[in-house]
């Protein structure tokens, strides 16, 4: 049973969906690691699916936490700690895509809007960032954080991501989504239909018109504008909320897993992360959902 004295009251509104699949061919670094599923890598001595969970359950916005897992009985079991039997945390089977998992629950009584997506290999969440996201998301239909090439590298110059390129900066997915209601359910559909690419950035953008590719391929675009090209087929009103270095670092593969505990090593106990997440140094990039 979860210790009483660190439930948290329902004061937020948001449901949180953390993704704690499987690849179809299993995960090359849990299998490296001799672990049965990537959630439950341990780093610093928790599962990284543990860190995420509680992270959210700490977040002043957030209300439930739902967990997708193909192998549930399997992440249940071997969870080592008391964070699953949260009495605001649920597990439930998800599907064969990420996509697809997600539709099947968004505004269900699993899932009740809105909804906050994130990963479970997004080991250096905190629940400041968590607060930060979603108080810009807010009034949004969708909203998308990334981090910013030169501030990630500045000062993690190690780390290796995907980037997409635009005439504004190059920007990497930090795993968090915001879905406000039910308008943004086309958009999870269209993330569906190129999920196989959504690390590919030029595909991605191919998806929506040889416009936008010949504009992207010739930074003559910006992120803004690309993405507000892209939505208005869509009608939404969304925003890319642009973070800070720590977002973007997730745990692919060894490299990310030292980073990662090396950067929690150094967390003061008394501080997640910095007391605000959101980089208030660059330009703010809105627009439609691509």
């Amino acid at each position: 049973m979860a210790n009483q004295a660190q439930v948290k009251p329902n004061s937020g509104e948001w449901t949180a969906i953390v993704l704690a699949g499987e690849r179809p061919n299993g995960d090359p670094l849990a299998e490296e690691l001799g672990v049965r599923a990537k959630a439950l890598i341990e780093i610093g001595g928790k599962t990284m699916l543990a860190r995420v969970v509680r992270a959210l359950l700490d977040s002043s916005k957030v209300k439930q936490v739902l967990v997708l897992a193909q192998q549930i009985e399997l992440i249940a079991r071997s969870e080592p700690s008391d964070i699953l039997s949260h009495p605001n945390v649920e597990v439930a089977i998800s599907g064969n895509g990420i996509a697809t998992s997600i539709e099947a629950v968004i505004g269900t009584s699993q899932s009740p809007w809105p909804v906050l997506v994130t990963t479970a290999d997004n080991a250096l969440l905190t629940p400041e960032r968590v607060d930060d996201f979603l108080g810009e998301a807010k009034g949004c239909d969708v909203a998308v954080g990334l981090g910013e090439r030169s501030v990630v590298e500045q000062e993690f110059p190690e780390t290796k991501r995907t980037w997409l390129k635009f005439s504004d900066g190059h920007f990497s997915g930090a795993n968090l989504f915001a879905l406000g209601n039910d308008r943004c359910v086309p958009a999870v559909r269209h993330w569906q239909a190129v999920e196989q690419d959504r690390k590919k950035g030029l595909k991605l953008i191919a998806s929506f018109g040889p416009s936008l590719l010949f504009r992207a391929l010739t930074r003559t675009i910006g992120l803004k504008d690309g993405l507000a090209c892209a939505g208005k087929r869509m009608g939404l009103k969304a925003k890319v909320v642009v973070l800070d270095a720590e977002a973007p670092i997730d745990v692919d593969k060894k490299e990310d897993m030292e980073l990662v505990e090396r950067i929690l090593s150094q967390r003061p106990a008394t501080l997640a992360a910095p007391v605000s997440s959101i980089r208030k140094d660059l330009p703010p990039v809105s627009g439609a959902w691509p």
